[in-house]
């Protein structure tokens, strides 16, 4: 009984003692501070949380000073600093989502089910491109030409009616017949020029024969001059490939025009586009296949995928 008396008391006094530290009524004193103690633990705090709020808001002031209004990065290809100096390109289309790391299009020929994902992710791409030959509000989109680059704050027009051949949306893209197409762009780089070739004489040794002889017809075309273009060529990466790849043909054009660059954030800009088709890629072959895009200050680096890009085609 003495054992459960002294608990007892314990509890009280632990219970009158925490009672006291809310409010100690003989030195008015709330969780162990007086008010004027309260007051001035909260004039510090308020202080000191206001210089630090007027220190981050001047140094984000001195932040934003520094930031392009056009929403235009600091360092770019074009404005120096910047290590990004080398486009990438891209193809479409990429694989379905479970296979987001694969480079391969494999499709069943004359299969509609099989082929339904390629052309509905290629018209997809291409939608922003439908209808372009309306100017929209807001945007400056003009015709552009050798003789006739954008002027500031203009965009060039590319509509995908300049496709040719099997590589149209009406077509399926060639995916229900022989001859499947890819899609190619070069990533956006703001700022970022291409140098391209004056000269025969300043065409790289290891550019293809078949497009040292392509740039060589649209010279003699063009009254003697090298068309301004990023030039593009693709064929199969190793021996057997070139093989099996079969005749390939390119629209709009063999590469992507110099007037349509550089880009500048510009709203309304759509990125030029080449259409490869494949005549007759040989069935049930593995096809690896690379394309380069060409220009004198484009490198070209397969381990980080500069200035090309690789992918497969198997055609069952």
């Amino acid at each position: 009984m003495a054992d459960n008396n002294e608990l007892y008391k314990n509890i009280a006094d632990r219970d009158t003692g925490f009672k006291k530290f809310i409010w100690n009524s003989d030195k008015k004193q709330f969780l162990g501070r007086t008010g004027s103690s309260w007051f001035k633990i909260g004039v510090f705090y308020l202080i000191f949380y206001a210089c630090l709020a007027g220190f981050f808001a001047i140094m984000l002031a001195v932040f934003y000073q520094t930031l392009d209004t056009n929403h235009l990065p600091k360092y770019t290809p074009g404005g120096g600093g910047s290590l990004l100096r080398n486009p990438a390109m891209g193809f479409r289309p990429l694989p379905r989502s479970e296979n987001v790391e694969s480079t391969l299009i494999w499709y069943k020929n004359g299969d509609n089910d099989d082929i339904k994902h390629w052309v509905d992710t290629l018209n997809e791409f291409i939608k922003p491109y439908e209808g372009t030959s309306d100017a929209i509000s807001g945007q400056h989109i003009t015709d552009c030409s050798e003789d006739n680059f954008p002027k500031e704050r203009e965009v060039c027009r590319f509509q995908d009616s300049w496709l040719k051949d099997k590589c149209q949306k009406a077509e399926s893209w060639g995916y229900n017949r022989e001859s499947p197409c890819i899609l190619l762009k070069l990533n956006k780089m703001i700022r970022w020029v291409p140098e391209v070739y004056e000269t025969l004489e300043e065409l790289p040794q290891d550019m293809p024969e078949s497009l040292k002889k392509h740039i060589e017809k649209r010279m003699t075309e063009n009254q003697g001059r090298i068309p301004k273009m990023i030039w593009v060529s693709c064929e199969g990466e190793n021996p057997a490939d070139q093989e099996y790849i079969g005749p390939i043909r390119y629209s709009p054009w063999q590469g992507f025009p110099a007037y349509y660059f550089p880009y500048m954030h510009t709203p309304g800009y759509l990125s030029p586009i080449v259409a490869v088709q494949f005549d007759s890629p040989v069935s049930n072959v593995l096809i690896n296949i690379e394309c380069r895009a060409w220009a004198k200050n484009i490198k070209h680096d397969r381990q980080n995928r500069l200035g090309l890009v690789h992918f497969e085609l198997l055609k069952d």
